[in-house]
């Protein structure tokens, strides 16, 4: 089994996590994931952890497939795999219009064909190949990697619906999704299939002050999935009606009455709180409804992060 941990930690500057990194692998994790949305990029905390650990897996939750060029994403994906030989997984996604046109002021292409087209590029790229040609959504001149890397990195796509979990189903090696409960997994992994790895982020909030956990589950529920696509998400799992009213609030620009109208149901469903031994047994119940690997992402309540991943360790 895999036990996955999201690098940085809230809060915790990357020079500091030395330590822990070097320990997780004797704790019993087994794989690294960075993200990236507007704090640390999603490589160089695993350059950093490639140099302090060779045992853990190092993968990136996610790239976006908007925001480098697929030459500049092929050349980090190539020097990271040439630092981690074969431990290295690429995980790429559409993201969002708020991250990619907001924030970054690129047009958002449509995200289906748009990582379809980066992941056949990569593919290419990484195995040494020269790139020529059209793609349905840019088109590539002549591009060769200097230096391929030896072992070239599994490739995983961000998936919440079915079209894409075709996708990586079809091209990629695995999936990886994000804010989705226990028994949400069984409808995901049916639209996957047996074959390929399903990797998911899970919240963990490790606290057993329930009203504190729920808070910071209602402010981060509230937050994401009203983006367009964690909403259809979400009605594709069922959960249009229930989130209907938060919905409508946000929409109208009330905030506080959107992070009110979360469901307690709700927030006990996605985000996993509780003791370090009851965090634990609920991500157990992930993996028992067919997810490969979790990935936990420790929320802030406080304690020290640094101490809260300790208490998470599978060998707890």
């Amino acid at each position: 089994m895999r036990w996955g941990l999201t690098v940085p930690l809230t809060g915790v500057p990357l020079r500091d996590h030395r330590p822990l990194i070097s320990e997780l692998a004797s704790l019993g994790y087994t794989d690294l994931w960075s993200a990236e949305v507007a704090g640390a990029d999603a490589f160089t905390p695993l350059v950093l952890a490639s140099e302090w650990d060779e045992r853990l897996r190092l993968g990136t939750a996610v790239v976006p497939v908007h925001t480098r060029g697929p030459a500049a994403l092929a050349m980090s994906a190539a020097a990271l795999a040439d630092l981690a030989p074969g431990r290295f997984v690429l995980g790429i996604g559409a993201s969002s219009e708020t991250i990619v046109t907001g924030w970054n002021g690129i047009a958002y292409d449509p995200p289906l064909a748009r990582t379809r087209d980066v992941l056949r590029f990569l593919r290419q790229a990484l195995a040494g190949e020269k790139v020529d040609g059209e793609f349905d959504s840019f088109t590539i001149n002549r591009f060769r990697l200097e230096k391929a890397p030896e072992i070239p990195p599994a490739i995983m796509l961000a998936a919440l619906r079915p079209q894409m979990l075709k996708l990586a189903a079809r091209e990629a090696d695995g999936a990886i999704t994000n804010w989705l409960s226990a028994a949400d997994v069984r409808q995901v992994r049916a639209e996957l299939g047996d074959d390929k790895e399903l990797a998911a982020r899970i919240f963990v909030c490790v606290t057993e002050d329930t009203e504190m956990a729920r808070n910071i589950g209602r402010y981060l529920i509230a937050t994401y999935l009203t983006v367009p696509g964690y909403a259809a998400f979400h009605d594709w799992l069922g959960r249009g009606e229930q989130m209907k009213e938060m919905r409508d609030a946000w929409a109208a620009g009330d905030r506080n009455a959107a992070m009110a109208a979360v469901p307690v149901s709700l927030i006990d469903e996605l985000v996993v709180h509780g003791s370090a031994d009851d965090c634990r047994a609920q991500i157990d119940a992930y993996v028992a409804n067919g997810l490969d690997t979790p990935i936990i992402a420790a929320l802030p309540t406080g304690t020290d992060l640094l101490e809260t991943a300790w208490a998470l360790a599978p060998t707890h």
